[in-house]
């Protein structure tokens, strides 16, 4: 069915029916002596009850079952005998407490003489089914790479299409050339005009430990950082290091666990609305499909901005973020038909467009895309990052190029523990010199910086290091400085006065608002896309219809 249709909605409720007639017409729900002519054709064409068939005939065929319920029986009948009693199942006999299993099966339109030809029939149903499968797959692949386009808004007018020429199929397509930011003048405009970070965020000694089966285990030990405004910084290790979870960890969207060691924002505390004040693109881009790029990046400003800001000035920044990530020419897009590094865009203004204070978290920004889209999306990073914001991002195996935009690296091995936090230098040879100077081998001129620390440390696919390069780290100049470092950004930060909570309460809006936004977006999305809806209403309307008409005259 899934792959016979192109929407899941149509296929869940053909499916849905189907599958009833199947369970229906087995022939244990409806036995095939009751069941109603019109409809017992279906058993015919029904694979279940082939093998339905086969299995009740071959387990019963030797089977002498004790029966569990005689009549009569109960007050008033204590002294009858066997003789006057008989078992309520079908194939019973008067007097016996036993039932035949030949008998059962006869009486129940079943036989033990079709066991091969229905052991022939359920596999030429499965062969059927294989090539029906392979069939419908290539019909369907084909079809949709004919149909990739993205979808306006109705009533709106494509900026994207005004510059585009007919006659070049590539430059008309929307969403085909991977570079969003097309005016440049204004996007850079929108970034210089956006409220830069001035807060500085640290995490000392950080200690992360979890329950598993038989006891503990730690994900992170001892890892301290900072991440300061217009700098940008890169999380990066092996697979399983701890690289996500460090960014959870001090986003403060883990819920289990135990956290030890100190986060802080100029020194201080964190602010109870932490959360609040700071933005998290998760790895995967979740947006609701039939949403446009601009009502997607409304809702986030409606919902997280303070209730005291007016819908009107939410709706200004939210024209700014437009402008901000590269997608004016886009904002009446459906987020569903762009490209993946255009809902990635979309995904940072989302978070942009709460207006967050004090940084912003990114998982892995470039997980999916190509070199080019790749390209575009660090460069915008970068231009965030020029104009004011913090950013802390994950990132696994860059290129060179991707690798050169970052200003910062906080580098992980297997077990959480830091290898190395510091500036990476021009061309990363403040890096490079750091594990040259620690005893590894020489970095290629030709090398990937990125893959060369990757492959130093015991990280890449098949190396290995008898290094202990976090007790190198512990033991360096480099480590010593960054505490130092920390020390004197919690001093200059205790020196001002702590980050207020731009929230009081557990939510930014009030419930009532909250709720009005849901129901509109959920109800906007049903309008777009009624295939859902008149899916699950096909399949209860029909669904019952054939359950009624199955049993109207049946003597079930």
């Amino acid at each position: 069915m899934a792959a016979a249709f192109k929407a899941e909605a149509t296929a869940q409720a053909v499916a849905g029916i189907m599958l009833l007639a199947m369970v229906i017409y087995t022939g244990y729900t409806i036995p095939k002596s009751s069941m109603i002519g019109a409809l017992r054709w279906i058993s015919y064409i029904n694979p279940l009850r082939y093998g339905f068939e086969s299995i009740v005939a071959n387990e019963f065929h030797t089977l002498h079952g004790t029966c569990s319920n005689l009549v009569p029986q109960g007050p008033g009948y204590e002294d009858i005998t066997l003789t006057n009693q008989v078992c309520t199942t079908v194939g019973a006999v008067q007097g016996q407490s036993t039932v035949d299993g030949n008998d059962f099966i006869r009486l129940s339109s079943l036989t033990r003489a079709n066991l091969d030809k229905n052991f022939g029939i359920v596999i030429a149903f499965g062969i059927g089914f294989i090539i029906a499968l392979l069939v419908f797959t290539e019909i369907n692949t084909a079809v949709s790479g004919e149909s990739n386009m993205v979808l306006f808004k109705r009533g709106t007018k494509a900026a994207a299409l005004h510059d585009a020429d007919p006659a070049d199929e590539e430059k008309s397509a929307p969403g085909s050339q991977p570079v969003a930011a097309r005016d440049n003048e204004a996007t850079e405009e929108a970034l210089a005009s956006a409220p830069a970070m001035k807060d500085f965020f640290s995490w000392q000694h950080l200690k992360y430990t979890v329950p598993v089966h038989g006891g503990h285990r730690v994900l992170l030990d001892d890892v301290s950082g900072y991440v300061v405004p217009g700098k940008l910084t890169a999380l990066m290790g092996e697979s399983g290091a701890g690289k996500t979870t460090l960014l959870n960890v001090l986003a403060q969207r883990t819920n289990t666990g135990v956290i030890e060691g100190d986060r802080f924002v100029n020194g201080q505390a964190p602010p109870l609305d932490f959360q609040s004040q700071s933005g998290y693109c998760q790895q995967m881009d979740t947006h609701t499909p039939t949403d446009t790029v601009r009502e997607a990046l409304r809702f986030s400003a409606s919902l997280r901005q303070p209730a005291s800001v007016s819908m009107a000035d939410k709706e200004a920044y939210v024209e700014e973020c437009l402008k901000m990530c590269g997608l004016e020419e886009y904002a009446d897009a459906s987020v569903g038909s762009l490209n993946i590094e255009f809902r990635k865009r979309t995904t940072i203004g989302v978070e942009l467009a709460a207006k967050p204070k004090l940084l912003l978290f990114l998982d892995e920004p470039t997980s999916g895309l190509d070199s080019q889209s790749a390209w575009a999306i660090m460069k915008f990073l970068r231009d965030l990052a020029d104009n004011g914001q913090a950013i802390l991002c994950t990132i696994h195996q860059p290129s060179a190029e991707l690798f050169q935009v970052f200003d910062r690296l906080l580098l992980l091995r297997k077990g959480g523990q830091t290898v190395y936090f510091g500036d990476l230098g021009p061309n990363a040879t403040t890096l490079i010199h750091y594990f040259e100077r620690n005893g590894s081998r020489a970095c290629e001129p030709s090398e990937n910086p990125a893959e060369f620390m990757l492959d130093v440390i015991g990280a890449g696919a098949t190396a290995s290091t008898d290094v202990n390069w976090h007790e190198k780290w512990k033991k360096s100049p480099e480590a010593v400085e960054t505490q130092a470092e920390l020390e004197r950004i919690h001093s200059e930060g205790r020196s001002r006065p702590p980050v207020a909570e731009a929230f009081h309460s557990e939510f930014a809006t009030p419930w009532m608002h909250q709720l009005k936004e849901l129901l509109i977006r959920n109800s906007r999305g049903f309008w777009r896309n009624p295939t859902y809806i008149i899916a699950k209403l096909t399949l209860d309307i029909f669904g019952g219809l054939f359950i009624g008409v199955c049993f109207v005259a049946s003597h079930a």
